[in-house]
């Protein structure tokens, strides 16, 4: 109840402009979300780059969770998850024309990128009440969804359900891809506005590439498997991965988990229990392993990773969301994806 109260109040003073917000002197998108973890930010972040991919000017800006420098940094495709954060360098890796950046204060991160960008992509921003967004996207996970979950530390709820009236849209993410949703039943337990848009997304995963570039791609054919994770939800890929491979070994961590050498040595002592076995981590994971120093080469030989990418389950609802992307293009026409 003290939570919710803190809660409650600091966003009453926001709303009653006790407390003064600023809009940024580029134009904004937020995504972010209630929960903590797991709705899926940043397949979704890429998601919004894939549409702005040809696009120039476009900038992303978190606060890189986990990361030991300070202050506003520039993310480059060579950084290390220590200095930027896994997900921020991720981004750098995959979307090389985009300038990505981490900073705490977002206010100061967006002054520093409005001078060579026209539009930031604020990662995990909806929280942050001080700034202001152009536009607002909010992620709700199918599996457990806010309606059904409670604040911390009974849930996972890390602000109150309230606050996806904020949202100009809802993605309900992780959908079953083949099953039609109610549409309906999903917006009146939201207590959407007519002016909010819902549309529905799912994970689709990709097939495994090396973390290590001396990866030996036999094991990937192999028919046992030892899964290493620092997520905040493993359970959607081992029911991906148990199709193919039988889990002999799981090792799962707290999410944004640095890995140590003591990790390491029980990675190895898993793969010497079963050495044949292909080692499976996550995108995310993989940024994080690659700066373990002196891996030992047993393991690098076996590491590979899962990429996955949101796709919305309609064309249609591909269709209503890139016409609410319409006035930030540059480009006459959005490119589909569907």
């Amino acid at each position: 109840m003290l939570y919710r109260l803190v809660l409650a109040l600091r966003h009453l003073a926001y709303d009653k402009g006790w407390i003064k917000s600023v809009e940024a002197s580029v134009p904004t998108i937020s995504i972010g979300n209630i929960t903590v973890g797991g709705t899926g930010k940043t397949p979704h972040v890429e998601l919004l780059l894939r549409y702005f991919a040809e696009e120039p000017g476009v900038a992303v800006l978190s606060r890189g969770y986990g990361r030991k420098s300070k202050g506003f940094q520039k993310v480059e495709a060579g950084s290390t998850a220590s200095f930027a954060g896994d997900e921020p360098l991720q981004i750098a890796q995959k979307f090389p024309l985009v300038r990505v950046a981490v900073c705490k204060d977002r206010v100061e991160g967006c002054r520093q990128l409005a001078e060579s960008s026209r539009l930031v992509i604020l990662d995990d921003a909806l929280q942050y009440r001080r700034l202001k967004p152009s536009l607002s996207i909010v992620l709700v996970d199918f599996n457990r969804p806010v309606f059904k979950d409670k604040l911390l530390p009974w849930g996972r709820l890390r602000d109150l359900p309230s606050r996806i009236s904020a949202a100009d849209i809802v993605i309900v993410t992780k959908c079953p891809p083949d099953e039609e949703p109610d549409r309906g039943y999903w917006r009146r337990q939201l207590k959407l506005r007519e002016d909010q848009l819902i549309v529905f997304s799912s994970i689709e995963y990709c097939p495994p590439e090396p973390v290590f570039p001396d990866a030996d791609p036999r094991y990937i054919y192999s028919q046992r498997l030892i899964l290493v994770t620092g997520i905040a939800n493993d359970k959607p890929l081992i029911s991906y991965l148990s199709d193919t491979y039988r889990l002999v070994q799981r090792l799962s961590f707290p999410d944004h988990h640095n890995f140590s050498k003591r990790d390491v040595r029980s990675i190895l002592y898993a793969h010497k229990e079963n050495p044949t076995a292909c080692i499976m981590t996550t995108e995310k994971d993989a940024q994080r392993l690659r700066e373990v120093a002196d891996m030992p080469e047993k393991l690098r030989q076996r590491l590979y990773f899962v990429p996955i990418r949101a796709r919305f389950i309609s064309a249609q609802d591909e269709e209503a969301f890139k016409s609410r992307l319409q006035p930030f293009l540059s480009n006459a026409e959005l490119r589909l994806f569907y």
